[in-house]
């Protein structure tokens, strides 16, 4: 089975694309390579779900060297007509870091079709479904990227983007985890050297202590602040909704969200940190309100773990803050002072 997909190889599942095409590896190999980086399937398939004959059928939408693109994408990927005036370049270029299964970026590049839309993701799965949209619905200026949030560098030009979409980005609340987040500073001061001048950099979230410690990172690695909402939906409703969004919103979520971009001032190679890295420390001080109505994306036992402690602090009559916290959360947890 042939593939035209450029240069690359990425092993997953039962499948291996390469530069000749696609060769089948061990039907056990739950993994999927990307530059020498070996990342497990998360994305459970579901039935008569045929991964490798996916990829094969979609492959026009999918980039795999997208560093042979790095400072032309605008012009790469542009469709040529016969007889069209004009340059041939997308005006505009967006990144969709974290793109899923494509829905946003799909609906983002119907909606403008002079912009270049590039989404991003490392799950095989998601490049399946992301790809299908963008060849079914005949979508040339979407592209798709099979990559993780850590290797851009080497894939765009610095001040080659004009925007980056984060749409509801995995918090990974633990101390030992904060480097993950696409909002840490260090991941901003990527960014910063990647997008123009005037670019945009958007966030949205359901997680309200991921927006705080956001807001913090900014600052930190040179952002400007434009736009800065505890209720995105209700202030920016025309703006396009992405799976996530709809589903968590119609579970009761409020979208928090923040748009910044980059100063003009000279990047430094690394910022130190001035807060604290556990997203615990962000939460609002009565989580019982929070827990009777919305507990954001992956704080759910944090939030349960936290309300007990302080329900047993009360009952032997100790301050909260003495409590001893839960085993799993023993070297992250840090309890905000009552009533701040």
């Amino acid at each position: 089975m042939a593939v035209s997909l450029p240069g690359g190889t990425y092993f997953l599942d039962t499948i291996c694309i390469a530069p000749g095409g696609i060769r089948y590896s061990a039907p056990k190999c739950n993994k999927w390579k990307i530059g020498g980086h070996m990342h497990a399937i998360r994305t459970r398939l579901p039935k008569h779900f045929v991964l490798e004959e996916r990829l094969e059928r979609y492959a026009d939408a999918i980039e795999v060297r997208p560093q042979s693109y790095a400072g032309r994408w605008r012009e790469a990927c542009h469709p040529l007509r016969e007889g069209q005036d004009g340059p041939h370049a997308y005006q505009g270029l967006w990144l969709d870091l974290g793109c899923g299964k494509g829905g946003f970026t799909a609906d983002m590049a119907k909606r403008d079709p002079t912009t270049l839309f590039v989404g991003v993701d490392f799950e095989p799965v998601c490049m399946a479904y992301a790809a299908e949209k963008a060849v079914r619905r005949h979508l040339h200026n979407m592209v798709l990227v099979p990559r993780s949030a850590d290797r851009l560098s080497d894939a765009f030009a610095p001040g080659e983007l004009d925007g980056i979409y984060l749409n509801f980005p995995t918090p990974f609340p633990r101390r030992k985890e904060a480097h993950l987040r696409l909002t840490h500073a260090d991941r901003l001061l990527e960014y910063r050297r990647l997008l123009a001048p005037d670019a945009r950099l958007l966030l949205k979230t359901d997680s309200y202590p991921l927006w705080r410690f956001s807001l913090d990172q900014l600052d930190l690695a040179g952002y400007d602040v434009l736009w800065q909402s505890e209720d995105a939906r209700a202030e920016r409703s025309d703006d396009v909704m992405s799976w996530y969004e709809r589903r968590l919103s119609a579970q009761g979520a409020t979208v928090y969200a923040v748009e910044a971009t980059p100063q003009t001032t000279p990047i430094p190679a690394c910022v130190g940190q001035r807060g604290s890295m556990s997203l615990v420390d962000y939460l609002p001080a009565d989580l019982d309100a929070m827990a009777a109505t919305y507990v954001p994306h992956g704080m759910r036992g944090t939030v349960t773990n936290l309300r007990n402690q302080r329900l047993r602090a009360a009952t032997h009559g100790q301050p909260h803050a003495d409590a001893r916290p839960a085993r799993d959360l023993r070297h992250d947890i840090h309890l905000p002072p009552q009533g701040g």
